[in-house]
């Protein structure tokens, strides 16, 4: 069809009948006689132009594409469908901005707009009541809100009930029986009353009222009253009292106000004596009291200045408690004026004890005071276990080092520290105070404890400032800062003392007190460390008590000064690997033992302790015994590698290898064949026992571990003692490694070299306690061996039928739709439908969020197209009336201005 689209369009309507010739009158007046002629044509008429318009518009229809090749199929199409039309984009695009428009723009207008009013009259939404019926149940419920029923028990009501009181459908109001008072006052003696005057009267009150009711029934006699009336009049009557109270209640009141102007007059006439009454002045020249508004203006200004005062009172503290660093430097000051004292005694001058004994006293009281506030007025409670201070700790951070150098929970004594002599010293030194301060707990030993000088009493404290120290003791120390400066300080005085001099120096240096005590205490902890690992000597050295306590303090000093600490003994351990990687000396093992107990063992990587384990694990595996002591140095550390190893629980091979090595060494017979897969060193001359049945087993000293020649008994009976404590090793590692896998494998040696003990050649040689403590750990080692084996099965195939292989027969599918993809498995065919079924919902609200993102965009820019429309005209509408305005005032200046000049032509 050529030509315009509007040639078009009327071509078409004309063609299709819409459009053509006018009818007559005639054909007109038919029509509209015959209605469903008229009905048919205009149902005619819509199908018409809708196809019309579909025509015109191809755009607005989504048409299917068909098969390449003609298919039959048993399902009809209709409608649309059998028209090829799969869709209509225009009408549903159409249909989606009036469904925004409905819901979107309404939410998008009332965006940040907030108030309105809400109808909660009733039926208001209601559709379906008339308005008079709404007015009417509105008025009906608004009166029964306004209605105030009173209480038939109302006390105030005076009016008679209109009904009785009923029960069970029977009346009691009794008014066709004889009345009977059943009021008792036995039985008010029940009422919950707290005995109070109050109470009491109202009883009185109630009696009274009985007894006059009682005499109005004698004096008319002839009528009985009710009980309504009766009551009536005890409520009269208590509203009477109740009058009569308040009246009394108003006139104390006056009585007392009266009271309270002539107070003054009154008081002033009480305190004034005879001489002042002599010369009193005369009393009309007398102040005229106050106004009653005055005086009460005054009482409050007064009560408010009192609270004020006393609440100032409160606020002050009488004693303030003292900060840390004041109680450091309270101690510093101390300590420095008990050595000022004791150099004036020693060069024989008086010194002053009034200060001194107020000083102690003060300080006394305040920690009394600073113990009873820690307490809370609760008391110190019961102690379930002895405090860091009984147990001779100097820090509440130190901790218990073990004589046996043994993980906890072995029944390990291995190595006897000192003499007993030392460790009594030790157990002596415990000091008892557990209420003194968290640093300088346990400053005092035991014999400073004793002395009166350290004690609170004053006049013990004065007799004892005139004695010179016990042991020549100063209270004031330098700082060293060199291992040197150390042991030139410490040189002459006893070896106990250390601990007090290193005590006194940390408190008198403390961090807290001058900011260079930081760097000297730091450098005074290296100089510890060095002291501890320097070179030692059964003579000069001091003995494992105080060593012990010095390691103490290093481990608290660790906490203040980690870096510093940790690279001395890293510097140690490199000397130790450098010089004697395998010739460890004893001032090394005790190095060692320090490590330990200052640093903690379990970390999988420490600065300090990994270098410390690697040095015992070298020492262990590369040396080999040539002397005595060398097997009592490798049982020693065999011991601290147990000890390292007693919460993580690494394996040491070298220790195992190292007391196997030790045992088959120091046996009285040699075995004929290989016990195990550990390297066996041979054994120096004269190293087995021999004739040792009648030693006692004994635990080893740090006396054994020095290189020095041993014969006779003295040999015979360490070597008792290393394989008595080695077989303890052992049963302590079975202990710690019992949950390896590997647990089978390297204690089968163990069971192996157990039975050469056990074996008859060694057992007339060796102590009957010996062979019997390498059979229990034998027997022990053989169930502890089992049960390995038994919780390690070895992997093996699962016990069931044979599983038949899976046939995947086809399926005849009725439905079969070569595009749609069938998967034999019904998981993974649900799982990918889910997953297309989600895409598709993706895509679909990614989708509807685009075009109300657009649609929002569009009414966005609509509205600020007509602001800006009404704004520009406004702003032209304003701009075209000060124009027109100027220009009628510029035609009214020109206008004047020519009729002033004509004028003056003129």
């Amino acid at each position: 069809m050529a030509g315009s689209q509007l040639k078009r369009l009327k071509a078409s309507l004309r063609e299709q009948g819409i459009t053509g010739p006018q009818q007559s009158k005639k054909q007109k007046r038919k029509l509209a006689q015959d209605g469903h002629a008229r009905n048919e044509k205009r149902l005619q008429r819509g199908v018409i132009l809708d196809g019309i318009r579909d025509q015109f518009n191809p755009f607005d229809l989504k048409h299917a594409k068909g098969p390449k090749f003609e298919v039959t199929s048993n399902k009809t199409l209709t409608g649309d469908a059998a028209r090829g039309i799969r869709g209509r984009p225009g009408q549903a695009r159409a249909a989606g901005e009036e469904r925004r428009r409905e819901t979107l723009l309404v939410d998008m207008q009332r965006r940040n707009k907030v108030g309105g009013i809400l109808d909660r009259r009733f039926g208001e939404n209601d559709p379906t009541m008339a308005p008079e019926d709404k007015m009417l149940e509105r008025f009906a419920r608004e009166k029964q809100k306004a209605h105030k029923r009173s209480s038939m028990f109302d006390l105030e009501d005076d009016e008679p009930m209109e009904g009785g009181l009923t029960h069970g459908g029977k009346s009691l109001t009794f008014d066709d029986e004889e009345l009977v008072d059943d009021f008792q006052e036995d039985d008010l003696e029940g009422y919950d009353s707290d005995g109070s005057v109050r109470e009491r009267q109202r009883l009185k009150r109630l009696r009274a009222m009985g007894s006059e009711a009682n005499e109005d029934e004698d004096e008319q006699p002839e009528r009985k009253k009710t009980k309504k009336e009766v009551m009536e009049e005890v409520i009269a009557k208590s509203k009477m009292h109740k009058y009569e109270r308040q009246a009394a209640k108003e006139d104390d009141e006056e009585l007392r106000a009266e009271l309270d102007n002539d107070l003054r007059d009154i008081q002033m006439l009480l305190t004034s004596s005879a001489k002042n009454s002599q010369s009193r002045v005369p009393a009309d020249t007398l102040t005229p009291t106050v106004s009653n508004e005055e005086r009460d203006a005054f009482e409050k200004n007064y009560d408010l200045q009192v609270k004020q005062l006393a609440q100032d009172r409160r606020a002050q503290p009488s004693d303030r408690t003292k900060t840390e660093e004041e109680k450091l430097e309270a101690e510093s000051q101390r300590l420095k004026k008990l050595e000022d004292n004791r150099q004036k005694r020693m060069r024989g001058e008086e010194v002053s004890d009034s200060d001194e004994s107020d000083d102690d006293k003060k300080n006394v009281n305040q920690d009394e005071d600073e113990s009873e506030d820690d307490d809370f007025g609760l008391g110190g409670g019961i102690r379930t276990r002895p405090t860091a201070t009984e147990l001779g700790f100097d820090d509440e951070d130190d901790f218990i080092i073990d004589d046996d150098l043994v993980a906890s929970g072995s029944d390990l004594e291995l190595v006897d520290s000192d003499a007993g002599s030392d460790a009594e010293e030790s157990d002596e030194d415990l000091p008892g105070d557990d209420q003194e301060d968290d640093f300088t707990a346990g400053l005092l030993n035991e014999e400073e404890a004793r002395n009166p000088v350290f004690k609170a009493e004053s006049a013990a404290k004065t007799s004892a400032l005139e004695k010179p120290d016990e042991l020549g003791l100063p209270y004031t120390f330098p700082c060293p800062q060199t291992c040197e400066e150390f042991t030139r300080i410490t040189r002459s005085y006893p070896s106990k003392t250390i601990p007090t001099i290193v005590q006194r120096i940390r408190a008198l240096y403390h961090p807290k007190l001058d900011s260079k005590n930081k760097e000297r205490l730091a450098n005074f902890s290296t100089a510890l460390v060095d002291f501890v690992s320097s070179e030692w000597n059964s003579k000069t050295s001091p003995p494992f008590s105080v060593l012990e306590s010095i390691v103490r303090h290093i481990h608290s000093l660790s906490k203040t000064f980690p870096i510093e600490i940790a690279e001395k003994f890293r510097e140690r351990i490199s000397d130790i690997g450098a010089q004697r990687p395998v010739e460890l000396e004893p001032s090394d093992l005790i190095l060692l033992t320090a490590v330990g107990t200052i640093f903690p063992t379990s970390d999988h990587f420490h600065q300090v302790v990994t270098p410390a384990m690697l040095t015992i694990g070298r020492a262990l595996g590369q040396r080999v015994p040539q002397r005595l002591s060398d097997y009592a140095v490798a049982t020693y550390l065999s011991i601290l590698a147990l000890q390292y190893q007693r919460l993580s629980k690494r394996y040491v091979p070298e220790l195992i290898n190292s007391c196997l090595n030790n045992i088959c060494a120091l046996v009285p017979a040699a075995s004929t064949k290989q016990v195990g897969n550990f390297p066996q060193h041979e054994p120096p001359q004269g190293s087995r026992v021999q004739n040792a049945s009648s030693v006692s087993p004994r635990r080893l000293s740090f006396d054994d571990c020095l290189a020095y020649e041993r014969k006779g008994k003295a040999a015979t009976s360490l070597k008792v003692a290393i394989l008595n404590t080695t077989v303890e090793i052992l049963d302590a590692g079975a202990d710690l490694w019992a949950g390896k896998e590997a647990f089978p494998e390297v204690f089968s040696q163990v069971v192996s070299v157990l039975k050469q003990i056990r074996a008859q050649p060694c057992r007339v040689h060796l102590p009957v306690a010996l062979c019997d403590r390498a059979e229990k750990l034998e027997a022990k080692l053989g169930r502890m061996l089992r049960l390995a084996q038994i919780s390690r099965r070895p992997l093996e195939l699962h016990h069931h039928r044979p599983l038949a292989i899976k046939t995947y027969i086809p399926k005849f599918e009725e439905t079969f739709d070569p595009d749609k993809h069938y998967d034999p498995d019904r998981e993974r065919a649900d799982l990918a439908k889910l997953k297309a079924e989600h895409k598709r919902e993706r895509k679909g609200a990614m989708r509807e969020l685009r075009k109300d993102a657009n649609f929002m965009a569009r009414e966005k820019l609509r509205i600020k197209k007509a602001k800006d429309e009404a704004y520009e005209k406004k702003y032209k509408r304003l701009v075209a009336e000060i124009q027109s305005e100027e220009g009628r005032e510029s035609n009214a200046y020109e206008r004047e201005r020519q009729a002033r000049k004509r004028a003056r032509n003129r």
